[in-house]
């Protein structure tokens, strides 16, 4: 039983898209070849010791957070991350990170977190934009010439949308211009006024493409001074992005709601602690697996009751209940990604099936060991 690291990489990206990263953070194959095969896969939030001593010999182990995010000189096997590895490369394993990526996309960490709380996802709570980056163009040019025109568009790169080419929207109308002393028309005479019926040309086209398709459009265009438009398209939500916005199955009050939360995730010596009116009536929940005291603002304006994550600090936490009426609920950060790694766990084992057995690690890899009880 195996399969190409390659092909489990394809499939990774392919849930968890590299592009959906922060451009600060470190996704993707740390050490492994992608042509040999790999034999199984444990899945965790962290790389540690104790988790890469789990990793079969020729497997592969999926982690969320990166096991080299910060710039480094060294993987020396006298450094920790260099002793890892060393271990992972002599047993010929390999290991693969998923972190802001997973975090963003749909379904991803928050999704798993909203699960296991029994929640239901409604939407994004900061929405990472689409990323289009398109440009409606609009031209006017002569009937006769609209033809030539709009396929030096199609040419130049515009006129895709999806698995669709060569689109477009023409309407019929009337031009008018006056041409001036020193003007060279190709219609009408310089100091008399003009009127041609037209084509209003509309299509759209990458914005890397603006240049390209602006000469095309003057090349092919009949007028001296071509009448025309380039609009910039506001980016349209893709469904992914940080954090969501659940509703609960029933409203319940808030201390049943953080007994919910208390059950639903892995116990930890941090445990779970919250900040609102214990008997205050909850009824939809913003969630953030990991650090998420970043996202106080869009959760202010969200119209939820309540906010799951983790690490929340005192001042960011203590300015936000000061200023709105949103009770905040703060778990672990191991916690609040665990249940990302079964959802891993799942995208791999529904594609491949028996052929690459896919291991959940059970060590738990929250730095905290003491309670606050002891």
């Amino acid at each position: 039983m195996s399969a190409r690291l390659a092909d489990v990489i394809d499939v990774l990206e392919g849930a968890y898209p590299p592009h959906l990263a922060a451009d600060w953070d470190s996704v993707g194959l740390v050490c492994g070849d992608p042509n040999e095969r790999v034999t199984s896969v444990t899945v965790a939030v962290d790389a540690t010791a104790a988790v890469v001593a789990e990793v079969p010999d020729g497997g592969l182990l999926l982690a969320h957070h990166p096991l080299l995010l910060r710039g480094v000189d060294t993987v020396s096997a006298g450094t920790a991350k260099g002793a890892l590895l060393h271990r992972l490369i002599r047993g010929g394993s390999a290991l693969f990170t998923a972190h802001t990526n997973a975090d963003s996309a749909s379904p991803g960490v928050s999704d798993a977190l909203a699960d296991a709380l029994g929640l239901v996802v409604e939407d994004v709570l900061s929405p990472v934009p689409s990323g289009s980056n398109l440009d409606k163009w609009v031209v006017f040019v002569p009937d006769e010439q609209a033809d030539v025109v709009r396929d030096a568009l199609f040419e130049a790169g515009a006129g895709h949308i999806g698995d669709y080419s060569h689109c477009s929207w023409t309407v019929a109308g009337s031009g008018q211009f006056l041409p001036h002393e020193g003007a060279a028309p190709a219609v009408g005479s310089v100091g008399a006024i003009e009127r041609v019926p037209e084509h209003r040309v509309e299509v759209i086209a990458p914005a890397g493409r603006r240049a390209a398709v602006l000469a095309a459009m003057r090349a092919a265009h009949p007028y001296e001074e071509p009448a025309f438009d380039v609009f910039t398209l506001a980016p349209i939500p893709a469904g992914v992005g940080i954090g969501r916005i659940c509703s609960l199955p029933a409203p319940e009050a808030l201390s049943a709601f953080v007994s919910r939360v208390t059950r639903g995730l892995p116990t930890t010596s941090w445990g779970v602690r919250a900040a609102g009116d214990p008997d205050a009536t909850v009824s939809r929940v913003a969630v953030c697996g990991g650090a998420g005291d970043s996202l106080l603002d869009a959760v202010s304006a969200a119209d939820v009751q309540a906010y799951v994550t983790a690490d929340l600090r005192h001042h960011p936490a203590d300015e936000f209940r000061r200023s709105a009426d949103v009770a905040l609920v703060d778990v672990a950060h191991w916690a609040s990604e665990q249940p990302w790694c079964g959802q891993a766990a799942h995208v791999l084992a529904r594609h491949f099936g028996d052929s690459l057995p896919v291991h959940v690690s059970a060590v738990r890899t929250d730095p905290w060991n003491i309670g606050r009880d002891v």
